[in-house]
């Protein structure tokens, strides 16, 4: 074997001198118990002892000064001791990671067991001296060590202090009483929760640790357990703060091998979040019993407003022609009704966005009218010790937002306020204009330009600092308990940022307390009107062409016959699927199908649309519906929703929405 290169000699010693010295120095790495290696900055070897190609059972090729270490790396992982992988992969992610010249150490098992230590050091010049060592023995007598601090850990569970601890430590308020009733044992958390020390509680009678009016309610449970019964029971008591907390206790007797009771053991559980969570979930599954009893009456309430609407427009025109010079008789009395029909359409459509859990689609909007409306409705629900003031805007300010939630935010902040009174006060409703820079945009989290400000004002009791933190959070509510489910300024804060808005608090205590809403404006031009669309409807849209209806109503088929024939349509009925299939089959002129998606029988409209196609692919179709609840329940996977190729018509509609939609696919 080659030894350390004799021409490392320093100044002008002779050669024999200096490689006697080197011999000396490698007999001295021989006699070491480790497995010794030196590279240097280009990983190539520059010193080594025999212990090392022992150790790690090398070939004694790689004992020459230069060896690069990748050639240990590969001898290595050809045996497979670096586990599974490209052996040049493997060579080459440890070569990059020597080159890093940190220090290091790790162990690694080989495959017979043997357990090698290795450690290595950068040198101040590059390279790094490596040491080796085996540490199976040690190992082995760590995990011998181990073992027997584990063995007598399990003896030590056994004892009274171990047992302490554990009892002080579990999230459970643990004791024991003997009769008297009197504590001879209780953990921390259970003598905490009396204002107690586990010392102090000792020997103290229970009507004293918990209190006179609490013990008078529970003894009944504690003669029963002292009698030799199990028993369970639930309680509450104000905490430091004066919230109630609730616990559940159970007690249990401790009798000895003859019957005789020594006492009972005692295990309370703090069951406060477990309440809070039982409410929430009564409070989803009523809210959930209303959706779907919400949604069952608007479908028949469309069907109704359908009928209506569609008689109260038939009567309207007939009045136009028929008292032309009288304009202010009949018409000023049908489109009030006709105004109120149209208002309860859009209430229905409100009702099913609650009882599917979705919001409305948004549309133009003109904020003070909105505005005019709620407050027109809280006039007459609001107490009569509570004034209200809405100043109305100055100029006309439109936003596009889902109608339907924006009033029920204001309904909200305005209950809200209500409830912040005392002994009555005033709310003030203003809407104001705000511009927004870059900067001020940038600060409060949304984009630059117009905002309409809808500031609800109180003067009532205020918020401390603590609720206003909190007061947008799901579920945070400062009201009695089961009074109020903290979802009202969550879900006017939701409205506002998927409006593209923020929601703002301002409060004081004593002193009221002012919720704004900014909503981004959209410009005068980017607001379409129902009258411009009812004029851009196509002259003789069906042009005599043949439509079939299916419709299970009588009156509702009647309604939307003549909305039908006003477009210029020839109208064919049926009430069920299985005529409409028939006319389909044996017709070839209708061109057109409008279908009610809820029908009697075994297919529902959309189930019609599909087989009806299949009869005859050029047929064009189209759906309706006041309750789209039943094809969310039976189609509710996406790919079952693609099945749904038609536009849907939504119950009531008006000559535009049955023009808009026929026109699509015609």
């Amino acid at each position: 074997m080659e030894r350390i290169d004799p021409t490392l000699q320093s100044g002008t010693e002779p050669a024999s001198l200096a490689e006697a010295r080197l011999d000396l120095l490698q007999a001295a790495l021989d006699h070491i118990n480790q497995g010794f290696t030196v590279f240097d900055a280009d990983l190539r070897l520059v010193a080594w002892n025999t212990r090392l190609f022992d150790m790690l059972d090398l070939p004694l090729r790689l004992a020459i000064r230069g060896t690069h270490l990748a050639d240990y790396f590969r001898v290595i992982a050809e045996r497979g001791e670096y586990g599974e992988g490209d052996v040049e992969d493997q060579v080459k992610m440890r070569v990059e990671r020597a080159l890093a010249f940190q220090p290091h150490y790790f162990e690694r098992m080989r495959p017979t067991g043997q357990i090698i230590a290795v450690q290595g050091t950068p040198l101040p010049m590059g390279g790094f001296v490596t040491t080796y060592t085996d540490v199976t023995q040690e190992r082995h007598y760590q995990e011998e060590l181990e073992k027997t601090v584990e063995e007598r850990t399990r003896a030590l569970r056994q004892s009274e202090d171990w047992l302490r601890v554990v009892m002080d430590n579990v999230p459970a308020l643990i004791a024991y009483m003997a009769p008297g009733p009197i504590y001879h044992f209780a953990n921390r958390r259970y003598a905490e929760w009396f204002g107690h020390t586990p010392e102090t509680i000792q020997n103290r009678l229970a009507r004293d640790v918990i209190g006179a009016p609490l013990f008078d309610q529970l003894e009944p449970e504690i003669r029963r357990v002292f009698a030799g019964r199990a028993v369970s029971y639930e309680y509450n008591r104000a905490d430091d703060t004066g919230k109630p907390v609730y616990m559940r206790s159970t007690l249990i007797p401790d009798m000895d091998t003859a019957g005789n009771v020594l006492g009972c053991f005692v295990l309370s559980l703090d069951i406060t979040e477990q309440k809070h969570s039982e409410t929430v979930l009564v409070e989803t599954q009523r809210m959930e019993a209303v959706g779907q009893l919400t949604g069952g009456l608007a479908h028949d309430f469309n069907n109704l407003l359908t009928v209506i609407i569609g008689n109260l427009l038939a009567l309207r025109g007939d009045a136009l022609q028929a008292w032309a010079e009288d304009r202010e008789g009949p018409i000023a009395r049908i489109d009030p009704a006709l105004h109120a029909a149209q208002r309860g359409a859009e209430l229905t459509k409100r009702l099913l966005a609650f009882a599917r859990g979705e919001p409305l689609d948004p549309s133009e909007v003109n904020i003070g009218t909105l505005v005019d409306n709620v407050v027109q409705l809280l006039r007459g629900s609001l107490p009569k010790n509570i004034s209200l003031e809405a100043p109305g805007s100055e100029d006309p300010l439109h936003a596009r937002i889902d109608p339907g939630q924006f009033e029920n935010a204001l309904v909200n902040l305005a209950l809200n306020a209500r409830d912040a009174f005392e002994g009555g006060g005033t709310i003030r409703i203003e809407v104001s204009q705000r511009h927004f820079s870059e900067l001020e945009a940038e600060e409060l989290g949304i984009r630059s330009g117009i905002y309409a400000n809808i500031a609800v004002t109180d003067n009532g009791s205020g918020m401390d600092s603590t609720t206003q933190r909190h007061a947008f959070e799901p579920f945070y509510t400062t009201k009695k308990f089961g009074t109020g489910s903290g979802l009202g300024l969550a879900m006017v804060y939701g409205f506002s940022k998927q409006s593209g808005g923020l929601a703002r608090l301002h409060s004081e205590t004593g002193m009221g307390t002012t919720v704004s809403l900014l909503l981004p404006v959209i410009s005068a031009a980017d607001v379409h009107l129902d009258e411009e669309l009812e004029e851009a409807i196509p002259d003789n849209l069906g042009q005599e062409r043949l439509i079939l209806l299916v419709e299970d109503e009588p009156d509702v088929a009647t309604i939307v016959s003549e909305q039908l024939q006003q477009l210029g349509f020839n109208v064919l009925v049926v009430h069920d699927a299985k005529d409409a299939l028939e006319l389909i089959s044996d017709i070839e002129d209708i061109e057109f199908m409008l279908s009610d998606i809820v029908m009697p029988g075994d297919m529902d409209g959309i189930q019609l649309a599909g087989s009806a196609k299949k009869i005859r692919p050029g047929l064009r179709i189209a759906l309706m519906s006041g309750y789209r609840h039943s094809i969310e329940a039976d189609y509710d996977r996406p790919e079952k929703m693609d099945a749904i190729r038609w536009p849907v018509l939504a119950k009531p509609f008006n000559l535009v929405d049955l023009a808009r939609t026929l026109n699509v696919i015609s």
